[in-house]
């Protein structure tokens, strides 16, 4: 790994924060591409996961997610919103770098380590992003560069031969992949696995 978890959170947050500021006077009551959600209503999640992945790494839950839980300012408007991003990346850059290496924390999709959150923490920041920038009409997409080491992390049986990008959104249920429908349901491997960098 070029670049150390804790960088590529931090990283993540901030330039996922700076691409939806272009979207700031767009119609945020709008669904986030094709999620659910309104555009504001992931931006909240998004935002909230952040600093509970800081939860996870710093109080370490072997049976539970952690009890503090954050929220957005609901009249606030949405360029002071996108603060939420880097303060919660940032948090949480801070806690990977302090983490101990044998760090194990539950999740809802099984026990984990500091490199299964902080992966988990970029997948969310980038396919999160992707919904929002497709619902205010971005047309962004990750870069590709963010991304080979959390598909290896927590997709090891994603399809090969395409960009990471690609793979990302099509491993996550956004695109299908020539030759394969896209995902209705899918699931990441949180289970700790060998260490490639966590600091």
């Amino acid at each position: 790994m070029s670049t150390s978890w804790a960088d590529l959170v931090l990283t993540t947050a901030h330039e996922c924060a700076d691409v939806l500021a272009k979207g700031a006077d767009g119609v945020w009551s709008r669904p986030a591409g094709d999620v659910d959600w309104s555009c504001r209503a992931v931006l909240d999640h998004v935002a909230v996961g952040q600093v509970g992945y800081a939860g996870l790494v710093v109080a370490q839950p072997r049976d539970r997610y952690v009890t503090l839980f954050t929220g957005l300012d609901a009249g606030a408007p949405i360029e002071r919103c996108l603060e939420s991003l880097r303060v919660g990346g940032t948090l949480l850059s801070w806690a990977i770098e302090k983490a101990p290496a044998d760090l194990r924390a539950w999740h809802p999709w099984g026990t984990t380590d500091v490199t299964g959150i902080a992966a988990m923490a970029v997948m969310e920041l980038a396919v999160h992003t992707y919904d929002i920038a497709h619902g205010l009409g971005l047309g962004w997409v990750p870069p590709d560069e963010w991304l080979p080491d959390v598909l290896a992390r927590l997709f090891p049986d994603a399809p090969h031969g395409h960009t990471p990008a690609d793979t990302l959104l099509h491993s996550t249920g956004r695109t299908d992949l020539p030759g394969l429908p896209r995902r209705r349901s899918w699931r990441v491997h949180a289970a700790p696995r060998p260490a490639r960098n966590a600091g």
